[in-house]
């Protein structure tokens, strides 16, 4: 099971997935190439979504497929530090 945690630092943005960078891969999608954001509807909010669901089933088209739902159900609603496992992400999707 894999954890994705994010959190606002003085530096800047991080979010993790098992404690290693998660990478935006806008290689496979680019909804924003400024990087990450949460906490709103947005297209930075969406890039962290797709790179999140892009981790988590490996597949470029489910992930871009359930990126709106994901990002609108979850990404949007994050606070300044968040963390959620491979099991959220499946139950946000499933409702």
């Amino acid at each position: 099971m894999k954890t994705y945690r994010g959190d606002r630092t003085i530096d800047g943005i991080v979010v993790l997935v098992n404690e290693e960078e998660l990478e935006p891969r806008i290689d496979a999608k680019c909804y924003s190439s400024d990087g990450f954001e949460w906490g709103y509807e947005g297209p930075a909010p969406s890039q962290l979504a797709f790179a999140i669901l892009l981790d988590h089933f490996d597949d470029v088209e489910k992930a871009a497929s359930a990126q709106e739902k994901f990002m609108k159900r979850a990404v949007a609603n994050f606070h300044n530090e968040w963390e959620m496992n491979s099991d959220d992400v499946d139950h946000i999707l499933a409702d």
